[in-house]
């Protein structure tokens, strides 16, 4: 297997080829510097010259309220870009592994969402990557879409760093706490992935670490598991307006990831306590 990872610099990117190099698989991870996403040429020529059997496509626009004003260049990057890429794959016969986001639907109830649940974006951040998906499933039979919610990893920035530097800054925050669903840890999830890369079972999945929070729980566990004094004091979404609308829900059923045979993910306190230790 000789594998591409798009968005090395982020996050998941940095560490699927962590994980990859590990296993001892063949694969380069490639980020802005490389080429323009949203250049057709570009992504064609690249792509052509590398000759990978997978592209494992993480670059993203994920600047959830940036987005609602940088409309043409997260659309670029979102859709245009993931249209690119997925028409490359298909050129030279690769498949695809794209990831998305619980923001693709309402967010709204207590059930957990479904991977046929109807798209229904509240922002458009989600419904750039709802439309990305659209992409991959048009051009790339051979495809994993992989949902994930509330990421975190070693490379880059995220909203557990954030609260360990406001927990040393400050002796309270206050954190939104009628905000439901599961983070994901890089780490762990980098497991899953490439189980999945090393199967034919391709398809659309959820998969996020096991457990449900608010964001204000999530804070609270950050606080105690990092030995830091700041309460987290919860509060409404009402009473912390954002340019985009959040989801109030996130929750992510696993059922795809059961039936089709594959290991669900550690709790996410669990994920959290190694996560810290990572940090050191």
């Amino acid at each position: 297997m000789r594998v591409l990872v798009t968005g090395y610099n982020g996050q998941l990117g940095f560490d699927l080829v962590r994980r990859l190099e590990l296993l001892g698989i063949d694969c380069k991870g490639v980020d802005i510097q490389d080429f323009d996403l949203t250049q057709e040429a570009d992504v064609m020529n690249y792509i052509r010259d590398y000759a990978p059997d997978t592209v494992v496509h993480c670059a993203a626009f994920t600047a959830v309220d940036r987005a609602e004003e940088a409309r043409e260049l997260c659309f670029a990057v979102n859709v245009t870009g993931t249209e690119n890429v997925a028409k490359a794959c298909q050129a030279i016969g690769a498949r695809l592994m794209y990831f998305s986001t619980d923001y693709v639907f309402k967010g709204e109830g207590d059930q957990a969402f479904e991977i046929d649940e109807p798209y229904d974006a509240q922002g458009y951040y989600g419904l750039t990557k709802a439309l990305g998906e659209v992409k991959v499933r048009e051009y790339v039979d051979r495809h994993f879409i992989v949902r994930i919610s509330w990421v975190f990893g070693a490379n880059g920035n995220n909203f557990v760093k954030t609260m360990l530097r406001l927990g040393q800054e400050k002796t309270e925050l206050t954190v939104v706490a009628d905000q439901i669903g599961s983070p994901t840890y890089t780490y762990d999830l980098c497991f899953l992935l490439t189980d999945m890369l090393q199967s034919e079972k391709y398809g659309t999945y959820h998969a996020s670490n096991e457990g449900i929070c608010s964001w204000a729980d999530f804070a609270t566990a950050i606080m105690q598991e990092a030995g830091l004094s700041c309460q987290v004091r919860p509060v409404t979404s009402d009473q912390y307006p954002t340019k985009a609308v959040r989801p109030k829900n996130s929750r992510l059923s696993k059922r795809s990831l059961d039936e089709a045979g594959f290991k669900r993910l550690p709790t996410w306190q669990d994920a959290l306590k190694r996560y810290l230790q990572e940090l050191g």
